[in-house]
């Protein structure tokens, strides 16, 4: 007999230059997050790709991960932020900038666009400290946990939501997360995936809900219906009392889950809503798909479900489950294609796919499990600032210019090859560039401080000056890399010095 939601187990398991002991920010290669794309409503009103072609950063704090956002160079700048470690209250600021709008309670994606999180390394784990996504577009969030999120009690952090998000929101791709409470309403939490306020095309997928009164809600009342276009495919939704989801008005796709230990009800289609519920395993649940609590009725559309142990209520006034024998009762069409596995193999396909740390395996539709395309994330390697950069030096015979420079000190004085002259700014910051006369593929920069200067750069910023878009970011001279781009000019910008620097050579490498 399953335990009361009291009872249950507990869940398993700053600045860009931050000091260590508020968390790093560094320059990284591009990671492979994301890899295989967007999947279901998420390919859909222009598709979902986060921070693709941006800037990518390890963060290791709360605190870090908003200051990476507020680094942009605009609120839409696309950023990969790679997170490594334990992300919780203690180690989560609000930071302020024009490129972000963040908060000491949550990790807060408000206001903001083209951002991916994914979990690397030794993993992600974001502890009673939830993910909070407003006003936002093209946010993808992947190989995460994100665990005990409470609305009461304490801490409390994001109204109890492991993710949620609110308020005109469009195109989020959650994939390969482990969602967890420990608990219901009772013990202070609330939703693991929760939609509401005009909250379009969205998909979860290849991730476990479980251990939660809560599973998620697609609108939170039967007036709050523009939610919708949401697919879950792949999910373990395990041990959750009711809300598998909660779905008011709009349409959701649930295909391939396994459903397990549903208490009290699971797929809840109210309001007007339209399901599709496609080749799912219900296994030891009740009142697995219908209308319940509420007269306001939805509707489903079946196909090859099995429903293994499952018990069925009565139908009420308040209450129409769609067994023991569903039956559709509407017709949904479905605007993308997609693989589907037979429900029968669903338990070991999502047994060894879904949640965090699992290598970001998928299903190509033939109930074998498949490694994504093109390869699992790796953990990139830092550019080493003792080994300095091989190839041709690109600022030979280049041109130059800056915000400010020192009397008697030149732009040029940085390209020249020569180490005994130099540019300096007015001050203690400023900014000096290299360009060229066509579009020139630049990897890799390094910065080269005179003799009796070393060590005076404090932060720093990389720029594509043609873009505005910021390539890296850090403290102190030397080797820098970052993705490879094809630009006219790029800018050093110092933004914190311990006296005036004197730059040498500011290098430019291909590769």
């Amino acid at each position: 007999m399953r335990r009361p939601v009291a009872l249950r187990l507990q869940a398993v398991l700053g600045t860009l230059a931050l000091a260590a002991a508020t968390g790093v920010v560094l320059s990284m290669p591009e990671a492979a997050a994301a890899a295989g794309g967007a999947t279901g409503y998420a390919t859909q009103n222009g598709g979902t790709t986060g921070g693709a072609g941006g800037q990518t950063v390890r963060a290791t704090t709360g605190t870090a991960i908003h200051q990476a956002l507020c680094g942009r160079a605009s609120s839409s700048t696309p950023i990969t932020i790679e997170v490594e470690g334990t992300i919780n209250h203690g180690n989560t600021s609000k930071v302020s900038g024009d490129s972000c709008n963040t908060a000491a309670d949550k990790i807060e994606l408000k206001q903001i666009s083209n951002v991916t999180l994914v979990g690397v390394g030794n993993g992600a784990v974001f502890d009673q400290l939830g993910i909070h996504i407003r006003e936002a577009s093209n946010i993808v969030i992947q190989n995460v946990t994100v665990r005990n999120v409470k609305k009461s009690g304490s801490p409390t952090s994001n109204g109890g939501d492991a993710i949620g998000m609110e308020s005109d929101v469009r195109n989020v791709w959650v994939d390969h997360t482990t969602l967890e409470a420990s608990g219901g309403e009772s013990e202070g939490y609330d939703g693991l995936f929760d939609m509401k306020a005009n909250t379009q095309y969205v998909t979860l997928s290849y991730s476990t809900l479980r251990n939660s009164g809560r599973g998620g809600l697609i609108g939170s009342s039967e007036s709050d219906v523009s939610n919708g276009y949401v697919t879950f495919h792949h999910n373990l939704y395990e041990d959750i009392d009711s809300r598998a989801p909660l779905l008011r008005g709009g349409t959701a796709h649930m295909y391939n889950n396994h459903y397990k230990g549903l208490s009290k009800s699971g797929i809840n289609s109210r309001a007007g809503a339209k399901a599709k519920v496609d080749s799912n395993y219900f296994e030891d649940s009740k009142d697995v798909l219908g209308t319940f609590y509420t007269d306001a009725a939805g509707s489903w559309q079946v196909s090859g479900n099995i429903y293994d142990n499952v018990t069925w209520s009565q139908p009420g006034e308040d209450n129409n489950p769609a067994g023991p024998d569903p039956q559709s009762n509407t017709s949904v069409s479905i605007p993308y294609s997609y693989p589907l596995d037979d429900a029968s193999c669903v338990p070991d396909v999502v047994s060894a796919t879904a949640g965090a740390n699992k290598g970001l395996k998928v299903s190509d539709g033939s109930c074998t499990p498949q490694n994504p395309d093109p390869t699992d994330p790796t953990d990139p390697t830092d550019p080493d600032p003792t080994d300095p950069p091989t190839g041709t030096n690109l600022s030979i015979g280049a041109g130059s210019d800056g915000s400010s420079k020192a009397s008697g000190t030149s732009y040029g004085d940085v390209r020249d090859g020569d180490l005994g002259t130099y540019w300096s700014p007015a001050g203690t910051t400023g900014s000096v560039s290299v360009k060229w006369s066509s579009a020139t593929t630049v990897s890799k920069i390094n910065i080269r401080e005179a003799a009796g200067s070393a060590g005076t750069i404090g932060s720093y910023r990389v720029l594509n000056h043609d873009s505005g878009a910021v390539l890296a970011s850090g403290s102190g001279a030397g080797v820098i890399g970052f993705r490879a781009v094809s630009l006219k000019k790029i800018t050093f910008e110092i933004t914190g010095a311990s006296g005036t620097p004197r730059i040498a050579e500011f290098e430019t490498y291909a590769g």
